[in-house]
């Protein structure tokens, strides 16, 4: 029922406007333009943020490929040692696509498999929900090569390439604000049901491939010119020109991903967080605001969240995910409030220096003292944060960062902060200063483990190794220094509370792994 259901719009799925070729149509004619689009694909990788960066870090000098030539029978045995429920033929077509894939644009090629190792664990995870096989990765790599904000001339978008009715069908949103074909999770889930749906259909995992390329509609019409046939290679010359070379370049990329050492080919280190988790928004938020509370890239943002068009997640009716490096998730929870409430001035402490003479406060009445006000005294210890701080003070870190012309989220052990409370209400807080950390937190109903001055579980040195922070470093860009360390294990075993609080000439335990 569900199969039928979807019947009735499926001629407008992922590439709706191609016609039907005839039996005699040559059969180079549907290359160029499929190959032309898979070299816009990746020439785009440029322009996403990582593989920018890590484009800058290569050498610059041009790196070629091994063009030595593999005859075909080391080809056709390759092909068959991969193991696959997706049939995996050898011919002049897929060698023609090896040969597109190992000996042009070869940074770019590198760059793709290197972010492969981000995003195909993903699919993998979806896939297996579905009960797909999970070979079906590597069609990715046809549709957008791992661009989730790839745009194919007719409009099929995203790193599965929906058409939008395709992706209305789906249930995929898309507005003036959310376009979720460039969700890489939830677009992902879109193309395994379609992928599925396709499968009861037509019983065979390559036809399925073709259709989610042209439409049931067009393979429809190839086994009804055919005869009643019912394989790829006998309805070939039935099928639209671009679909002949679709299931062949698919082919050619399941390889590539196999066999690409033995061509030179090295992954590109692209930085991509190892581990990322999600936190639900409940109100309209700006991604920017996130950035610049958290310190984190906003181009960095963008690629985790690229479903967002105009930087704004419009979380009115409904909580819309936003993912983060995961070390980032509970900062976020910490510093939420003043995301939501950031303001102009909160913008203008963060970009420019504010000259430690003159005090800047905000004339928005929230951020000036109360009327009634009574200055109160906190001595900043170590492992706090401005989070924990306006907690226990009933205020937001807005109102503290105004108060005190901090820059950002910014602050020291032993710096003083002046905080503001109505003198009607001040005696309930006067004594915070004093407080233990579980006094603090146990105030403001929490119960939040105390912070440790001396972190690591270990006082061997034998343990760790240590690391001195140097200008510009953040934990993300320290952790991958360390193979097998993540920033995780950096935060929990140096007790950091604070993306923020690391410091130029500070030591850190890294452990051994």
């Amino acid at each position: 029922m569900r199969i039928n259901k979807y019947l009735l719009y499926f001629s407008f799925c992922i590439i709706p406007f191609l016609s039907v070729s005839s039996p005699d149509d040559s059969i180079k004619s549907g290359e160029p333009q499929i190959q032309s689009q898979l070299l816009e694909n990746l020439d785009s990788l440029s322009k996403t943020y990582y593989v920018n960066q890590a484009l800058k870090l290569q050498n610059s000098t041009t790196k070629v490929a091994n063009s030595e030539e593999v005859n075909d029978s080391i080809l056709a045995y390759r092909l068959s040692m991969i193991q696959s429920l997706i049939e995996l033929p050898y011919n002049d077509q897929v060698k023609k696509f090896i040969d597109l894939y190992t000996q042009n644009k070869t940074e770019f090629i590198e760059a793709m498999i290197g972010l492969s190792e981000y995003y195909f664990p993903l699919f993998e995870a979806v896939f297996d929900q579905y009960n797909l096989p999970q070979e079906f990765k590597y069609l990715a790599l046809v549709e957008s090569a791992l661009n989730p904000r790839a745009v194919s001339r007719a409009g099929a978008t995203g790193v599965w390439q929906f058409m939008y009715t395709t992706g209305k069908i789906y249930h995929l949103e898309i507005n003036s604000f959310v376009d979720e074909r460039m969700d890489p999770v939830k677009s992902s889930h879109a193309a395994a049901q379609f992928l599925r749906d396709l499968y009861e259909l037509y019983g065979d995992w390559t036809l399925a491939m073709a259709a989610y390329n042209c439409g049931p509609g067009n393979v429809n019409k190839a086994i009804k010119r055919s005869k009643g046939k019912t394989n790829f290679w006998e309805l070939y010359y039935y099928l639209p020109r671009e679909t002949r070379s679709y299931v062949p370049l698919y082919v050619a990329a399941t390889y590539l991903m196999h066999y690409y050492r033995d061509y030179g080919l090295v992954p590109m280190k692209i930085e991509m967080p190892s581990f990322t988790d999600t936190v639900m928004v409940q109100k309209e938020l700006k991604l920017n605001h996130v950035a610049n509370v958290l310190n984190l890239p906003i181009e960095l943002l963008n690629d985790l969240n690229p479903q967002y068009k105009i930087n704004i997640i419009p979380a009115k009716n409904k909580a819309y995910p936003l993912r983060l490096p995961a070390s980032y998730a509970i900062l976020f929870l910490n510093f939420e409030d003043s995301m939501y409430h950031f303001s102009a001035i909160d913008s203008t402490i963060l970009q420019k220096p504010v000259a430690k003479a003159t005090p800047t406060y905000s004339t928005s009445k929230s951020y000036n003292p109360p009327a009634d006000a009574k200055a109160l005294y906190y001595t900043v210890k170590t492992g706090d944060n401005l989070g924990f701080i306006a907690d226990w003070y009933d205020v937001t870190p807005a109102h503290i960062r105004s108060w005190n012309n901090i820059r950002g989220n910014l602050i020291k052990s032993n710096q003083k902060l002046v905080i503001y409370k109505s003198v009607s209400i001040a005696s309930k807080y006067e004594n915070i200063n004093n407080m233990s950390f579980e006094q603090k937190q146990k105030l403001s109903g929490k119960t939040t483990n105390p912070p440790s001055d001396n972190p690591g579980s270990s006082g061997k040195t034998d343990d760790f190794f240590y690391y001195t922070v140097k200008s510009g470093d953040n934990i993300w860009t320290i952790a991958k220094k360390y193979p097998g360390v993540s920033d995780q294990d950096i935060i929990q075993l140096n007790q950091i509370k604070n993306s923020k609080s690391l410091k130029p000439g500070q030591k850190l335990k890294i452990p051994k792994k």
